[in-house]
């Protein structure tokens, strides 16, 4: 507009989004004013995610352990503390999709192999105490209790998991603001947080045969939907793909290339792409509520299981860099969307990363008009000049391309060559 003011329609979902001059210059964050020095072990204590707190949520499914990150499954209770888990994998206690939803509304029971690991980790004193102790915090917020043999069983065979990291603040942190965001890890540790993610996601598709869809997602910070400001990601089994994908499945069956046109060639012809590597790209997100970037892998693979594991890494190392110039303060949602297991359109696997730097009010809910501060242009730039930074500073992988680096040919979507 002549003020300044842009005007953006969100491409796949209509959303309407205006910017408006002089907003942009807001800070992204609020400093904590209740930092708290840390004594001495408090590190591994601060909530119920942390390694001196395993007995505080559901019993392991997976973990993986430090020097190679071996996998160990299922440990028994009485061994959780043998090892000190890298990244960890568990059901959500409060679930958004429980299993009973499966049980009552599907028929599902559990298999066998489910069945017998409930029943040993009961008929151990130290398991035991643990499904009691979950059971009776469950019994208390639902105000339904169950038999112990019941809730052992949902216990261990839900379908909403958490993959939780190791560190709740950096190493050798000293306040409790010192927070172990996605960006402060090393490149090689993400990569292998995504390849855990991704092989979850393949494992409880298997697990839950009624499941259509499995959205994953990250909420950092409590500004944005987290709990416990623990680096962690989720993942839920529902059984439909929700609204936005079954209207993007319908957009696609008129233009398989959909993304490709509304997206990668509207990137590159606006100014927008923010980065590359050989095998994903990242755009300035247009049409979104807050400021986002969006993260597309160019492999003809749809799922993320089904790409290569250097595809997977292609996508990592983006969405890693992303995390690490925005910074470890600003309250962020990272979510996943790819293809639905049988849709018969082709979809990409894209990763979106939201700044959530202003709570959307009044003026939103009345007309549907979304106020973001900052523009995409004005995102590039910004993400661009600190991504630079970083590279400088050997903080982000090798091999990725910042801003006027990358060329046309990064943006060509490869997802529907095969359709």
């Amino acid at each position: 507009m002549p003020d300044g003011t842009v005007k953006q329609v969100g491409p796949l979902t209509g959303t309407r989004v205006w910017t408006v001059p002089g907003r942009a210059g807001r800070p992204l964050f609020t400093p904590r004013e209740d930092v708290v020095e840390l004594a001495p072990g408090q590190e591994r204590r601060l909530c119920a995610f942390c390694e001196d707190r395993y007995l505080e949520t559901t019993p392991e499914k997976v973990r993986l352990v430090w020097p190679d990150f071996q996998q160990l499954r299922r440990i028994p209770a009485r061994e959780l503390s043998d090892t000190v888990a890298e990244f960890r994998r568990f059901g959500n206690l409060f679930e958004i999709v429980s299993a009973e939803y499966w049980r009552e509304n599907h028929g599902f029971r559990q298999p066998t192999q489910v069945v017998q690991w409930a029943q040993d980790y009961l008929a151990d004193p130290v398991g035991r105490q643990h499904l009691e102790y979950l059971a009776a915090i469950r019994a208390r917020a639902s105000g339904t209790p169950q038999s112990l043999e019941e809730a052992a069983l949902d216990l261990v065979g839900g379908s909403h998991d958490v993959i939780v990291a190791r560190r709740h603040v950096t190493d050798g942190a000293r306040t409790d603001d010192e927070l172990a965001s996605s960006g402060l890890l090393t490149p090689d540790e993400h990569a292998v947080y995504i390849a855990f993610t991704v092989q979850s996601l393949q494992e409880i598709l298997r697990a839950q045969p009624n499941a259509a869809y499995v959205a994953v997602f990250q909420n950092w910070l409590r500004a944005a939907g987290a709990s416990f400001e623990h680096l962690h990601k989720q993942l839920v089994a529902i059984d439909e793909p929700g609204p936005q994908l079954d209207h993007e499945l319908r957009m696609l069956s008129a233009d398989h290339g959909l993304y490709q046109h509304a997206i990668a060639d509207m990137s590159v012809q606006e100014g927008l792409v923010v980065a590359a590597t050989d095998g994903a790209v990242a755009f300035a997100g247009v049409g979104h509520r807050y400021p986002a970037f969006e993260v597309y892998s160019t492999s003809p693979a749809n799922l993320p299981h089904e790409h290569t594991g250097a595809e997977v890494r292609a996508m990592s190392d983006l969405v890693h860099a992303l995390h690490a110039a925005t910074g470890p303060h600003v309250p962020t949602n990272e979510e996943w969307h790819y293809r639905p297991p049988g849709a018969p359109w082709p979809m990409p696997w894209r990763v979106v990363l939201k700044w959530r730097t202003s709570n959307p009010a009044g003026f939103e809910g009345g007309t549907k008009i979304y106020v973001n501060t900052i523009d995409p242009w004005e995102l590039r730039r910004r993400t661009v000049a600190q991504l630079q930074q970083l590279r400088d500073a050997g903080r982000i992988a090798d091999g990725i391309r910042i801003g006027d680096e990358c060329t046309p040919a990064d943006s060509r979507l490869h997802y529907a060559e095969d359709a």
